[in-house]
């Protein structure tokens, strides 16, 4: 996945090539729904959030990974602050904030200015602020968890002061002191250091079992890819708080996956590419697989799934009643490699073989690009009984070369709902699998590519939901985000096998990443959704007849809300991020009427921040090209004065289904160039981005950059007419994505309308990219072949119009590969273009991290739009003094004769 908005540290502009990531502060969830996992050493070491006191908030496990677009600040666990009752207002049926903006916002019907400025005489933002993570606002995950007995509230947490216990189990309500059953609370260990098999144990991560008798730990960390990490596994009883390895035969061993059975009496997990049983019954384990290895994966993903269609480390799924595994098989043996070099580091931890100390370690990574094999992916499934493994074929199924699987769903009595798309993804097949009987069928097709020409992006979030009778629901079934009339909408499927669903909603406007929950009890869905504004979420609840849709949030004003849900859907953590200072508390939703509620977050430090220093303001607007609506914000430095002409700084980043404007609470790298440098920064969302419906999204397949790099251009004209802009100083910058149009805006453009541009880790030629990503939006290049050659940055004549522009790439990116930027760079040699400079960051990946690397960029972009915009590159005519120096030196110096 190329790229996304990293709200890691600071919003900046590095992002993988992929779709959306949640933005929740939610539970610190596993892979399935089998477990739960709980980030212990997280835990231990961050009871204090190091942003309070202006250093890094980046963890091991941050700061070397590409940042998803939308993908939150790493949470701090839940740990509870205030037991006062904040001022708060709690209407029926919705949830509604007291809290005021620094600035009144006002609002027309094109124009909304936020309330994130302030014209105080405050002082401005800076750099170093920004890259240490100060402006990040706090944000708390909570851990939720079933109870043995189905009691709902339950979450797993570090104990507090004054509590007992390392890792404990509470009930939500007993936070406030309600009267509910204590016997709900229970301590799962008593010490953060646990002593097992001769070794001293401090885990990063533990998974508590369904019956909460026994934990999961794991120790030894080590980072692999985006998602995915190995290390040592431990089985923790909680009754006589002792561990135990999880294979006693391979203590040592590195696991790449350990999965709790539902049922708690079994612990499937993965080594070296291979599947394995632990029954707790037993010490002994049973091999699942045998033949897996270098370019054979058994339930855990390669590169390119983990990466662009599962975002996970997990591929394998128990059934609900734990007597089945279905997991995926990976066969990569076709797809090529890609070398990736390490010229100072050492990141295998290996020691070079004698004589090679004075090379750089090269990783070879299997990596499909556009048009190259991918890897095979087949379903399995393992019978625990029978210890037997048994494929199901089933019916109208994509070719081996053609068949991608996005998930995995299991329903009841052994049933299981599988979705995978084609190669190009616009074709969907949904089958319905029985396992009992090994059988299998077909239940919906959707061809997207004859529905509106686009795509579907790999989801996640289909929510099954059993059959009761009692409370109306004679057959099993499941809800689903499906396309109607142009949008992504809720849709309620029963029987498993009907393809004519209830619509749970419908109109102009967007699910995001639903359903959030559903209440079995009352049949109530509840999501996440764009109904008021693209650029706003908020919560939602429906019934699961498709009547009775009311808010759960305050619709009245801008806002921009998350939720995560009780097992039961009882109560939720909700998160506002905006646009004021963000919150967040936990709210009952069992009733119409919300009748508990608990602040754990209100973030009074950023708060005086904002009130003490000099921020933009931000204006929302509408802007309507080609027929199409567009969002975009518009940041003016603090004081605006519009009889005077800024600079203008056009920040993008506009990968397919993205989202950049939005009204989250935002202060980074483009607000401290507007508060600190004086500059105004515009961001428009252009045709391609998300969350507007898919006539705007699906704009632009098969023709990356072309559409996007016209409205911005478009939009950059409007600008250089308005009165306060100085049309002769204007530049653009992205990273990833938004490097590629950074440099497709300055090819279009040819220095009509930009005078400068800096492009981050851009992708000059999409055949060099991921196959999966890019044949989303491209077609394969054997279906699009001049689609390809247009969306490359071939016309280079074009961008020596401009006056300059900046290239910068991690030498060891692993996503997108330097290869881009120094095919392109040939290319700039070979029609002599050199109004450009480059700068390469030794060992750094896409995130640009390595060896101070992240400091070092941003202050490198910051200076060299501080230079441009003084004029350093403009042209001298006759840059050569009228007056040489020599002859100025032979006029002052008598000449000696003899």
């Amino acid at each position: 996945m190329i790229m996304g908005r990293s709200d890691d540290l600071e919003n900046a502009e590095f992002f993988p090539m992929t779709r959306r990531r949640s933005t929740s502060g939610a539970s610190f969830r596993s892979s399935t729904d089998s477990g739960l996992s709980v980030d212990t050493a997280y835990l231990e070491n961050n009871e204090h959030n190091n942003f309070a006191n202006g250093t890094s908030g980046v963890t091991d496990e941050t700061k070397y990974r590409d940042v998803e677009d939308g993908e939150a600040d790493v949470d701090e666990p839940f740990l509870p602050t205030s037991s006062r009752k904040p001022a708060r207002e709690v209407a029926r049926g919705r949830y509604s904030g007291r809290r005021t903006s620094p600035q009144t916002a006002s609002e027309t019907l094109q124009q909304e200015e936020s309330g994130s400025g302030s014209t105080s005489a405050g002082r401005p933002v800076t750099l170093q602020q920004v890259l240490t993570g100060s402006w990040n606002p706090r944000s708390h995950a909570i851990s939720w968890i079933a109870g043995p007995d189905g009691e709902d509230g339950l979450l797993v947490q570090r104990a507090e002061v004054g509590k007992q216990g390392y890792l404990r189990v509470d009930d939500i309500r007993s936070q406030e002191g309600d009267d509910v059953d204590s016997q709900s609370s229970r301590i799962l260990m008593n010490k953060a250091v646990v002593q097992a098999n001769g070794e001293t144990l401090m885990p990063t991560f533990t998974w508590p079992s369904p019956d909460l008798n026994k934990v999961l730990l794991m120790s030894s960390h080590e980072k692999n890819w985006r998602y995915s990490f190995t290390g040592k596994y431990w089985i923790f009883d909680v009754a006589t708080q002792t561990a135990q390895p999880l294979d006693p035969s391979v203590p040592d061993g590195r696991v790449q996956l350990a999965l709790w059975s539902p049922s708690s009496d079994a612990v499937v997990f993965v080594r070296d590419n291979n599947m394995y049983l632990r029954k707790l019954s037993s010490e002994s384990v049973v091999s699942i697989t045998k033949d897996g290895g270098e370019d054979l994966f058994y339930g855990v993903p390669d590169w390119v799934y983990e990466e662009e269609v599962i975002t996970d480390k997990s591929v394998t799924w128990w059934s609900n009643d734990g007597k089945y595994v279905a997991f995926l098989r990976t066969n990569e043996s076709a797809v090529p490699e890609f070398p990736v070099q390490y010229f100072v580091s050492r990141p295998s931890g290996k020691r070079p073989p004698p004589g090679l100390e004075n090379y750089p370690e090269v990783r070879q990574i299997k990596y499909p690009k556009a048009g190259s094999p991918n890897p095979v992916v087949n379903l399995l499934f393992y019978d625990v009984e029978k210890d037997e493994v048994f494929p199901v074929n089933v019916p109208d199924d994509f070719p081996d070369d053609d068949r991608i699987i996005i998930e995995v769903l299991w329903a009841s009595e052994g049933k299981v709902i599988v979705r995978a798309t084609n190669r190009e993804s616009d074709a969907v097949k949904i089958f319905l699998i029985d396992t009992k009987a090994r059988t299998g069928k077909l239940v919906r097709f959707e061809d997207i590519a004859n529905l509106d020409g686009g795509w579907v992006e790999p989801s996640h979030y289909t929510k099954f939901i059993p059959a009761d009778p009692s409370n109306g629901r004679p057959d099993d079934g499941y809800i689903d985000t499906v396309i109607h009339d142009g949008y992504d909408h809720l849709a309620y499927f029963t029987p498993l096998d009907n393809p004519n669903p209830t619509m749970l909603t419908t109109g102009e406007w967007e699910v995001v990443e639903a359903p959030s929950a559903v209440d079995l009890r009352r049949g109530i869905v509840y999501f996440v959704a764009t109904k008021e504004s693209p650029t706003q979420r908020h919560v939602y609840r429906v019934q699961l007849d498709g009547s009775n849709l009311q808010p759960l949030t305050d619709t009245s004003k801008p806002g921009f809300y998350d939720v995560s849900f009780s097992d039961g859907a009882g109560y939720a953590l909700l998160s506002y991020n905006g646009p004021s200072v963000p919150w967040q508390a936990i709210i009952n939703t069992q009733g119409d009427e919300i009748t508990f509620e608990k602040t754990i977050e209100e973030n009074s430090r950023l708060a005086s921040m904002v009130e003490t220093f000099a921020l933009p303001t931000e204006v929302y607007q509408n802007v309507t090209i080609d027929g199409f609506t567009l969002q975009l914000v518009e940041r003016r430095p603090p004081h605006f004065n519009p009889a005077k002409k800024y600079p203008v700084v056009f920040q993008l980043y506009n990968g397919p289904t993205s989202q950049r404007v939005d009204r989250k609470f935002t202060i980074d790298f483009q607000s401290y160039i507007a508060s600190n440098l004086g500059y105004i920064v515009v961001t428009l969302d252009a045709r391609g981005t998300g969350y507007s419906g898919r006539k705007v999204r699906c704009a632009v397949r098969g023709n990356l950059g072309y559409y996007e790099a016209y409205d911005q251009i478009t939009t950059a004209k409007m600008w250089a007419k308005k009165p306060y802009v100085d049309e002769t100083r204007m530049a653009i910058w992205g990273w990833s994505y938004g490097g590629f149009m950074t440099l497709k805006v300055l090819e279009q453009d040819a220095g009509e309308t930009f005078q400068y541009g800096m492009a981050v880790a851009p992708v000059t030629d999409w055949r060099f990219y991921d196959s999966v990503y890019t044949e989303r939006y491209m077609h394969t290049p054997e279906h699009n072949p001049s689609g390809y050659e247009n969306s490359s940055i071939t016309n280079v004549s074009a961008l020596s119009e401009a006056t300059r522009f900046l290239l910068i790439h991690g030498a060891s990116d692993d996503n997108v590969h330097i290869q881009n930027t120094l095919t392109f760079v040939d290319k700039l040699d070979l029609s002599n273009v050199q109004n450009y400079d480059m700068h390469f960051y030794p060992d750094s990946d896409h995130n640009i991290y390595f060896h101070n690397a992240h400091f070092m960029i941003y202050e490198r972009l910051s200076n060299w739009l501080v230079n441009a915009f003084n004029g350093e590159w403009h042209q001298i005519a006759n840059p050569v003094p009228e007056d040489s120096i020599w002859d100025s030196v032979k006029r002052s110096v008598p000449v000696l004769t003899h």
